[in-house]
């Protein structure tokens, strides 16, 4: 099932001015397990779609709420010269692909 037929948010947000985090939230436990126990997988195709190194992502498996969060570092600083996308809302849609 891909990602984005299991989540019931996903969004994309700035964690401070050079990290860019993704909330993943499932609406159950079987979807939250069945991540959960993907996240390394999931970490490395985040890795690959966002072109950073794997040991840059950080994937955090949160339970009580049924989610889980994805930094990464910002290609460009929010608000630089070149930024598309200053509060780092737009940049979740790589990830609605992924097959778990």
């Amino acid at each position: 099932m891909r990602l984005d037929e299991m989540v019931s948010v996903l969004r994309s947000k700035n964690a401070g001015p050079r990290v860019l985090t993704f909330d993943l939230i499932f609406p159950d436990e079987a979807r939250f397990g069945a991540a959960a126990a993907s996240i390394d997988r999931i970490g490395d195709e985040v890795a690959r779609r966002y072109g950073v190194p794997r040991e840059r992502v950080a994937t955090h498996v949160y339970e009580p709420a049924l989610a889980v969060k994805i930094s990464l570092p910002r290609p460009i600083m929010s608000g630089d010269p070149g930024d598309r996308d200053v509060y780092g809302a737009q940049q979740h849609a790589p990830l609605l692909g992924i097959d778990i």
